[in-house]
């Protein structure tokens, strides 16, 4: 299961370097990089921190962009920040193994999809 995971995570990551990258060399200077795409299927979006930190959703094409927008920087103050960050046994470089991050994350999005 991790080295399937660890694919899927590559391949990802790969694709959303490559479309960054072709969204910022076609964009004009003033542009803030790229988000989000769709498909006729689903809706990929991204959100990036300051430091560069990146997480990735695929939604149904009904969720709107400003929605999945909120939810990934909730995502990131209300879990990442307080699971990954103040926790002094993790460094930033690490993969996050914790237990208790991994509940906190599936507890997030639980409660956000009974808002949706």
């Amino acid at each position: 299961y991790q080295a399937v995971v660890s694919t899927q995570s590559t391949g990802v990551y790969g694709m959303l370097y490559s479309l960054k990258s072709f969204v910022t060399r076609i964009s004009p200077a003033t542009s803030d990089s790229f988000r989000n795409y769709q498909t006729n299927k689903y809706k990929l979006s991204m959100y990036e921190t300051q430091s560069g930190i990146k997480f990735v959703l695929n939604s149904s094409l009904e969720w709107s962009t400003g929605a999945i927008n909120e939810i990934l920087h909730s995502l990131y103050k209300e879990v990442y920040v307080e699971y990954a960050v103040r926790n002094p046994l993790l460094t930033l470089e690490d993969n996050i193994g914790s237990e208790l991050f991994k509940t906190k994350v599936e507890n997030f999005f639980h409660s956000r999809m009974r808002d949706i």
